[in-house]
């Protein structure tokens, strides 16, 4: 991968490594987030979440899908068929507008990730009627976008910051809505998964966990 702001090249490879990346981080990450469900939600976040990505790396591994944006689309419908709640359908939106977004080009750089997840957040903002502010998964992965031009730590750190932020915040949107004041106090599920999926990004560079994805 070539260096500097927005030069990195990233191919098939790169796009089925952040999958199987994320799986392992939402494997490990998965009681905590139902734990954080609990709270203000209906306590299944982890445990979806789990199977969902399990289902992706399965799935992965038996298409073989061959340009990035063809990961991102195979992944996407996956989440949609095997994420109960609203986590399925938004997450699942999240990455087949962004893998619509990149087409059938076989390596794309990171500005052109950047703007496909952009294009991805912006339909899940639609989706949901939500914006940022609202306690929710746009309250981590609005900033992360923003700062992924600059690089993948900054987009982690942009959305690991984004999801602590939603601890103070009253929802507006989905069931810790219905809570009232009573969400305040509790960071969002939501963001905080979608942290993990940013996270990913840069064990997906460094290769981490990636075996699985190696196969094509």
């Amino acid at each position: 991968m070539a260096e500097g702001r927005g030069a990195r090249v990233l191919d098939t490879g790169f796009f089925r490594r952040w999958m199987s990346a994320t799986s392992a981080a939402v494997d490990r990450e998965a009681a905590h987030l139902t734990e954080l469900d609990s709270a203000i939600g209906d306590a299944d976040h982890g445990t979806n979440m789990q199977r969902g990505f399990t289902a992706v790396t399965a799935v992965l591994d038996k298409e073989a899908p061959d340009t990035p944006g063809a990961v991102l689309v195979l992944s996407g419908r996956h989440l949609i068929s095997t994420v109960g709640g609203a986590s399925g359908p938004l997450y699942g939106t999240l990455l087949r507008r962004a893998g619509k977004a990149l087409g059938d080009a076989a390596e794309v750089s990171q500005e052109q990730l950047a703007d496909a997840l952009r294009t991805g957040v912006a339909a899940v903002a639609q989706l949901g009627g939500a914006k940022a502010g609202d306690k929710t998964m746009l309250d981590a992965l609005e900033p992360a976008v923003a700062a992924l031009g600059e690089s993948f730590a900054a987009a982690r750190e942009a959305a690991e910051q984004g999801a602590l932020a939603t601890v103070p915040m009253l929802a507006r949107k989905g069931r810790a809505s219905y809570l009232g004041e009573r969400s305040i106090g509790h960071q969002d599920p939501g963001a905080t998964s979608s942290a993990l999926l940013i996270a990913a990004l840069g064990q997906a560079e460094s290769g981490d966990g990636a075996a699985a994805a190696e196969a094509s």
